[in-house]
């Protein structure tokens, strides 16, 4: 016999039990670390039928050698395992990374402490659901669970539990009425002028670096870690072309702590073609940083960025550095506040004003699909072709 039954703490020693005592199987396995048989029982049942049903399972287990048993451990103690060999795989970004952690943290606030075997599919829902319901954003949410789904697989992997309560999990969401997707409102951006007033301002009354930066982030579309990673040597002043083939990433604000890395995605390598009065703008900011390289010789960080630091010579502007630089410039320019991405969302706009077709723009940007994008898109060739009715209507009109 594999094993038996019994009721553990009756009182009453009836047939039928009214004392509320459980039902358990016990059962034999042999530990595969020690190779002794060893004793384990399930846990209480209230009738013998569910005990009964149970057994069933495990003893179809252990028969076809499927049988894992369950280990007492954290989550809090695997996640920190897995967030190790995460790391240590190689195949991932500092920047993965660095999200990855962030996104645990949520994953621990909610179950810490708890053992990975007693985390079900009903508790790991509830802890989506709470998510929602506490305000967090679908991308949020979706990447916290995204985390989990990597742990309990690689639990299940290692034998650590036998099912992943990750799956068949559903992402809540609001079910969006006709009224929210006709008040849906597209990222802010800087029309024509403003643009031109932006840079002007950046020119006149900026430090020596923000117009180049500037010009370049508006002229080209380019994200800013892309810009703050480009080398001298990505730009082919000849053909008035650049190349974005790496990103720049800080974990920390801190100018000599930096790290290179491939783009966000494969489509994000790219050659973008550009004017030729950017690149002579781009020219003159090389020639005044090249006197900082010979003045700061002794010192200077000679990793040929384009975009460097007065006072930590050499070394590629932070992140943060170029956020508030803009703050303080359309302050100035007396224009509401923006982020330096802002700049990618008005080349956008100004290209599909100009009549460039979205999947040239895509192409451009550096990305398959964005909703942003292609919203920046049709909301401005919408504007473009109410003028054109309107127009036609007046040129009809003067017949």
């Amino acid at each position: 016999m594999i094993g038996s039954f019994r009721r553990r703490g009756c009182t009453c020693k009836k047939k039928k039990c009214t004392c509320g005592s459980k039902w358990h199987y016990r059962y034999h396995i042999i530990d595969p670390e020690t190779g002794k048989r060893k004793q384990k029982e399930t846990r209480g049942f209230l009738t013998k039928p569910e005990a009964e049903e149970e057994a069933k399972k495990i003893i179809a287990d252990l028969s076809q050698g499927t049988y894992i048993e369950e280990k007492n451990i954290t989550f809090q103690e695997f996640s920190a395992q897995w967030i190790e060999f995460y790391e240590t795989t190689g195949r991932v970004k500092n920047s993965t990374v660095f999200l990855r952690r962030s996104q645990l943290k949520i994953l621990l606030s909610a179950f810490g402490a708890m053992r990975m075997k007693d985390i079900n599919k009903l508790t790991y829902q509830k802890m989506l659901n709470d998510m929602f319901a506490s305000g967090y954003s679908k991308k949020t949410i979706s990447g916290a669970h995204e985390v989990g789904r990597m742990i309990f697989e690689k639990a299940v992997e290692l034998e650590k539990i036998k099912n992943n309560p990750t799956h068949y999990a559903v992402i809540p969401s609001q079910q969006e009425t006709i009224e929210d997707l006709e008040k849906s409102e597209v990222p802010r951006y800087l029309e024509k002028s403003e643009l031109l007033h932006f840079l002007k301002v950046a020119k006149t009354l900026g430090e020596p670096s923000d117009y180049p930066i500037f010009l370049l982030l508006s002229y080209s579309g380019m994200r800013s870690g892309e810009a703050l990673a480009l080398k001298w040597s990505d730009i082919n002043e000849l053909n008035c072309t650049i190349s974005v083939t790496k990103t720049l990433f800080r974990e920390v604000n801190n100018y000599q702590k930096y790290t290179l890395q491939t783009p966000k995605t494969k489509s994000s390598k790219r050659v973008i073609d550009v004017d030729q009065s950017l690149i002579k703008v781009l020219e003159s900011h090389k020639r005044r940083q090249n006197s900082l390289k010979m003045e700061k010789r002794k010192t200077y960080h000679d990793e040929d960025f384009v975009f460097t630091s007065d006072n930590f010579p050499g070394y590629p502007i932070t992140a943060v550095r170029l956020i508030k630089r803009m703050e303080t410039l359309l302050k100035k320019a007396d224009l509401p506040p923006l982020t330096p991405h802002s700049l990618r969302h008005t080349h956008t706009s100004l290209l599909a004003e100009a009549g460039v077709s979205l999947d040239t723009i895509m192409d451009r940007l550096g990305h398959k699909s964005d909703t942003t994008t292609k919203g920046i898109y049709l909301h401005v060739t919408k504007e473009l072709k109410k003028e054109a009715s309107q127009k036609f209507a007046k040129l009809m009109g003067d017949l």
